[in-house]
């Protein structure tokens, strides 16, 4: 990886609040020689991750965090952010220079306008990863993208050289393509998730019958019917491959009755579907309709698909 063009000097830093995402961006940047001097951890969740995680930090509150620090990173729920922004504009804690990041996907520089005024260097700066709060987390930031908004030249050379310091690879976001960037992350991460809880439960429909009671179906632990977590070894081989197929070929990487247009196995899959789990059986078909935009599918098969299942 080539040096940042911009390499800012061994930073203060202070860390608003002490989650999962806060706690390993600073783990990150004291791996690159940066000091977190600060951080607000109110919970006594945040407590001990802050001991583990950053122990030589002292836990001090917002404003005192605020004023010692010369990044201050804001790191707290999305529905806080904005009064987080709008209380430590009022305390006048934040010095004009302060670099100021926030790690909200779906925001850019725009909300922390309260705090530019001031004379702040606003960022966004928002790791495409998720966390998990294990020691995974500070590692995966290593080969993790950092969706990256700034104000003008100088604070996109902050920004990279931060994020690049942490072992990221920093990618430019537009302030008015926020939303839309932090959109196509979550369908894609959050919709995975889902995709793989659906099928786990047919799976153990299938191997062990409608005998097993909802929760254990959805659970993400293997249930105590299949203990050895027989559906998750099932699937994860394929699905597996099928991530990795989709990421290098696109489209292409469609097998399966849809990519074919066999009309008649996806609706023998939707009956299936719907004897086991109906809301199971909708999202098949809506899934299995986006599919075949993708393909040229046949009008039997597109039949099928917008068709009732009630």
């Amino acid at each position: 990886m080539t040096s940042p063009a911009f390499a800012p000097a061994r930073l203060s830093v202070g860390i608003i609040s002490a989650g999962r995402v806060g706690t390993a961006l600073g783990a990150a940047l004291e791996a690159a020689d940066h000091v977190v001097g600060s951080v607000v951890a109110r919970s006594q969740a945040s407590r001990a991750r802050a001991a583990r995680r950053l122990p030589e930090s002292q836990l001090l509150d917002a404003r005192t965090v605020a004023a010692r620090s010369e990044l201050l990173l804001i790191s707290v729920p999305d529905d806080q952010l904005v009064a987080v922004i709008a209380d430590l504009a009022a305390s006048g804690a934040v010095r004009p220079g302060t670099i100021v990041a926030h790690t909200a996907g779906a925001h850019g520089i725009t909300v922390l306008a309260p705090l530019t005024d001031l004379g702040v260097i606003p960022l966004a700066l928002h790791p495409a990863m998720t966390f998990v709060d294990t020691d995974d987390d500070v590692l995966r930031l290593r080969s993790a993208c950092f969706g990256v908004t700034a104000a003008d030249e100088v604070g996109y050379a902050i920004g990279s050289s931060l994020v690049i310091e942490m072992g990221g690879e920093p990618v430019r976001v537009r302030e008015e393509a926020r939303t839309l960037y932090h959109a196509a992350l979550a369908h894609g991460a959050n919709h995975l998730v889902t995709l793989i809880c659906d099928s786990v439960a047919a799976l153990r429909i299938a191997l062990v019958g409608q005998e097993i009671p909802d929760e254990a179906r959805y659970s993400a632990a293997p249930s105590d019917h299949l203990a050895d977590g027989l559906a998750q070894r099932l699937l994860a081989p394929l699905v597996t491959a099928a991530l990795r197929n989709a990421l290098e070929l696109g489209p292409r990487a469609l097998t399966g009755p849809v990519a074919r247009g066999d009309a008649a196995a996806v609706a023998r899959h939707l009956q299936a579907l719907l004897d086991a789990d109906p809301p199971l059986a909708q999202n098949y078909q809506a899934m299995s309709l986006r599919a075949a935009s993708y393909t040229d599918a046949p009008a039997d098969l597109i039949d099928v698909l917008k068709g009732d299942l009630s």
